[in-house]
């Protein structure tokens, strides 16, 4: 099967325990696609990734709380299953809120 235009499609994605999941994804340009099983792992290393390159700032500024929301695609890039950051709510593709409360002032 080949696509000419942007679409998505419903793939079986295979899931490090070995489940199966049925994924929809973007599919972009003219490409031979199979309905083989797709792995999950390079989406989760992803996602990993993302993670921790958000993480190690926020923890330098040592937030009571923090909150990061982003959009992540899946799509078929050559045959495997891809993440792509892809654009919110607003103008950006993270959101951060971070949190700090004033230490309690001491009573002379």
């Amino acid at each position: 099967m080949t696509f000419a235009e942007s679409r998505t499609d419903t793939v079986p994605v295979q899931l490090p325990n070995g489940a199966i999941v049925k994924v929809e994804v973007s599919k972009t340009g003219r490409e031979d696609v199979s309905f083989d099983p797709k792995q999950f792992q390079p989406v989760a290393d992803a996602i990993e990734g993302v993670v921790q390159m958000i993480a190690t700032p926020i923890q330098k500024v040592r937030p009571k709380k923090a909150t990061v929301k982003f959009g992540m695609e899946l799509a078929i890039e050559s045959g495997q299953l891809t993440a792509i950051i892809v654009k919110g709510s607003g103008k950006a593709n993270l959101e951060i809120t971070l949190e700090w409360e004033a230490p309690p002032k001491l009573e002379s």
